[in-house]
C-alpha cells in the first residue's frame, strides 16, 4: 500500500460550539481517509481543546484557521487566531493546554503578525499492510489467518 506523503487540509471558520463539533467530524473524516484511524480520538480531542480555548478566551465571533498536515511520519494540527494574547499552561491542569500536552508528542505556540498559532504534533507513521490472506473457513464459521504470505510471482 502506497500512501501519498504530505497530506494537507486547511479551513477558516468562525468559532462556535456548533462549528467546533462540525470541525471535529471533519478532522476525523480526514484522518480516516489518510488511514490514521488510531489517531482519530486523541487528535480530535486535542483539536477540540484548542478550538474551545479560542471560543472561551477570544470570543465566539472570532475567525480562526485550522490546519492539518501529515508528512507520512508526523501529524501536525495548528489553530491560528487574531488575538495577540498568548495562552499559558495552568498549574491545575485538567483541560486546555494540559490536555493537549497529554494527547500529543509535542506542542507549542508562536506569535504571528496577526495574532498567534497554537499547534501540536503526533507521531503517525504510514500504515503498512501485513500481507495476510484468509484461509478457507472452518465448519462453524470460524476463519483462521495464515502467517505472512510470500509474494507470488
Amino acid at each position: 500500500m502506497t500512501v501519498p506523503l504530505d497530506r494537507h487540509y486547511l479551513v477558516e471558520l468562525q468559532v462556535s460550539a456548533e462549528r467546533i463539533s462540525q470541525l471535529r467530524r471533519i478532522v476525523a473524516a480526514h484522518l480516516r481517509h489518510w488511514s490514521l484511524d488510531l489517531h482519530v480520538r486523541p487528535v480530535c480531542r486535542a483539536a477540540e481543546e484548542l478550538l474551545t480555548n479560542v471560543q472561551r478566551h477570544v470570543g465566539d465571533d472570532n475567525h480562526c484557521v485550522v490546519e492539518l498536515r501529515w508528512s507520512g511520519r508526523h501529524l501536525t494540527v495548528s489553530v491560528a487566531d487574531n488575538d495577540s494574547r498568548m495562552p499559558r499552561l495552568l498549574d491545575g491542569g485538567g483541560g486546555g493546554l494540559s490536555r493537549v500536552m497529554a494527547l500529543s508528542d509535542s506542542w507549542g505556540t508562536c506569535r504571528t503578525t496577526d495574532g498567534k498559532v497554537v499547534w501540536f504534533t503526533r507521531y503517525a507513521e504510514s500504515p503498512s499492510t501485513t500481507g495476510l490472506l484468509p484461509r478457507t473457513p472452518l465448519p462453524g464459521g470460524r476463519t483462521f489467518l495464515s502467517g505472512p504470505v510470500a509474494e507470488l510471482v
